[in-house]
């Protein structure tokens, strides 16, 4: 080899023993396993460190922390021993901090709410699908000779799956609200980080008041109904619709009833009084009469005597009275529609044709009476249940059954095996397409050494036409035989393919002859 292929020898020697070790190593490499995803960027340096402190082996995938599958349970129950990762709010271990001597009321009272605050936030957290809280209470100070005034909070969630529903909004307010002594639900906000203010405060909606439009109530009939068909024509061949018509207004009735014919005596009083008086009629007027000593006066005048007597009775009475009040809220029944649609009967005859009939008149009216108890049907209420039959138009198959592929037999990981590939195949190349070729002589090169080794007498190369030219002639002056043409049909097929050493082989054939010698 000259210079510049030894090189290139040299380089693609050097490429190949890296790729063969770059697959050593990923081969030796252990299968990465998610720990830890979407957290805090305080938490996740404090889960890193961890690792490092360790030792275990870590990839950092954007916001993904990954670690050797086979080592990932025993990481997280470790970590989980040293409170990590933190949800990044405290609760009350701020509380564990304070001492008793220099802390004043007011730094202790602060701390307390930041302690509720984010228990609270860490109770929201706990929820399926939520992904960050906040809470915030506004507790009024008490002041002497002022009114007392009821405390307010404000919460702000941020849902994983989209906003945050009003169900989850008046959890988290009732949430709070019982948490906290004194707070009414109707002065706690939830605001969705999405969506804005879901519940105002002020909002006192009765929670249970749910799904006006009967929309929950219409698909709890639905299945009901189709579960109860099934039993009797076979799953999915009963398609059945509910349609419920609810009141949406609010009436409160009050009605009092007064019935005058029955009385009844709840309290008597009775009292009597009598009363008597005497006393003298009038004389004439005399010095004695005038006399301070009424001996001294005179006996002349008048006696009058008075006697009366009075009784009064009292009788309370009691008049029966009802009094009634109905409140109706919104979400009431007014009407219920119910249609049920189920497919007829198949048959399959012996040649294999099938044929389809319509379900008899008794099971169809069988089925509606099933299907009005179901429901509660009410006939005052004006409710509907219509139920026929007819035949199901052949739903189309649309893809392919699924099934198990190649790498469900083996518990590799499929980037592992691509990335396996691609280096196999580059190493393949290399060997194929660069080293193969630069170790193998090129046929110039080796018609050039032939050319060289030739004999000092030979004028170039023979014409594979004019050997065959003289082969027929030779065969002419010999005569035909059967060995001679069998050899003559080997010998054109042997110069066909490979005619450059054909043309040495009879040069050499030639110089090497005897002039007497027979040609044959």
């Amino acid at each position: 080899m000259d210079a510049r292929k030894r090189i290139l020898a040299i380089l693609a020697g050097l490429a190949t023993v890296a790729v063969v070790i770059a697959l050593a190593r990923l081969a030796s490499a252990p299968s990465m396993a998610l720990l830890y995803a979407g957290l805090e960027p305080r938490a996740a340096a404090e889960v890193i460190t961890s690792l490092e402190q360790k030792g275990v082996p870590y990839e950092l995938r954007g916001q993904a922390i990954y670690v050797p599958a086979d080592e990932r349970d025993r990481v997280r129950l470790g970590l989980a021993s040293e409170n990590l990762p933190a949800t990044g709010i405290a609760g009350y271990e701020l509380l564990d901090g304070l001492s008793g001597f220099g802390t004043t009321a007011e730094m202790f009272d602060a701390t307390y709410w930041r302690a509720k605050e984010g228990e609270l936030a860490r109770t929201l957290l706990a929820a399926p699908g939520m992904r960050a809280a906040r809470v915030h209470i506004a507790n009024p100070v008490r002041r002497p000779f002022e009114r007392d005034k009821s405390p307010t909070a404000s919460v702000i969630l941020t849902s994983g799956g989209g906003t945050v529903d009003e169900t989850q909004a008046r959890a988290a307010r009732y949430l709070v609200a019982s948490a906290v002594a004194g707070l009414n639900p109707e002065n706690v906000t939830v605001i969705d980080s999405v969506a804005g203010v879901v519940l105002a405060a002020g909002d006192d909606a009765p929670a249970q008041v749910k799904d006006l439009s009967g929309t929950d109530r219409a698909e709890a009939l639905r299945a009901k109904l189709e579960r109860l068909l099934a039993a009797r024509v076979g799953e999915g061949r009963a398609v059945v619709e509910v349609t419920v018509d609810t009141v949406m207004e609010s009436e409160t009735v009050s009605e009092r009833v007064i019935d005058p014919a029955s009385r009844v005596a709840v309290a008597e009083e009775s009292s009597e009084k009598s009363e008597s008086s005497e006393g003298g009629g009038p004389g004439g007027v005399t010095v004695a009469s005038q006399l301070p000593d009424p001996a001294q006066a005179g006996e002349g005048g008048q006696t009058s005597r008075r006697s009366s007597s009075e009784t009064r009775e009292r009788s309370n009475f009691e008049v029966s009275e009802v009094r009634r009040e109905r409140v109706r809220m919104p979400g009431d029944i007014r009407r219920l529609s119910v249609a049920v649609l189920v497919d007829g009967i198949t048959t399959t005859a012996a040649d294999g044709t099938t044929t389809w009939e319509a379900r008899p008149e008794a099971e169809l009216t069988a089925l509606s009476e099933l299907v009005r108890s179901a429901v509660g049907f009410d006939e005052a209420r004006g409710d509907v249940v219509t139920i026929d039959s007819l035949e199901f138009s052949p739903e189309p198959v649309l893809g392919t059954a699924a099934e198990a592929g190649v790498f469900d037999l083996f518990a590799v990981n499929a980037m592992t095996l691509i990335q396996l590939g691609v280096l196999a195949g580059v190493a393949l190349l290399l060997g194929l397409f660069v080293l193969r070729p630069m170790l193998a002589a090129p046929p110039a090169a080796l018609a050039d050494e032939r050319e060289d080794d030739a004999p000092e007498g030979a004028d170039g190369p023979i014409n594979p036409e004019e050997l065959a030219a003289s082969l027929e002639a030779a065969q002419e002056v010999l005569g035909p035989t059967p060995e001679s043409e069998a050899r003559l049909l080997t010998l054109r097929e042997a110069i066909a393919e490979r005619s450059e050493e054909a043309t040495l082989l009879l040069r050499n054939w030639l110089e090497t002859r005897e002039p007497g010698e027979d040609a044959a």
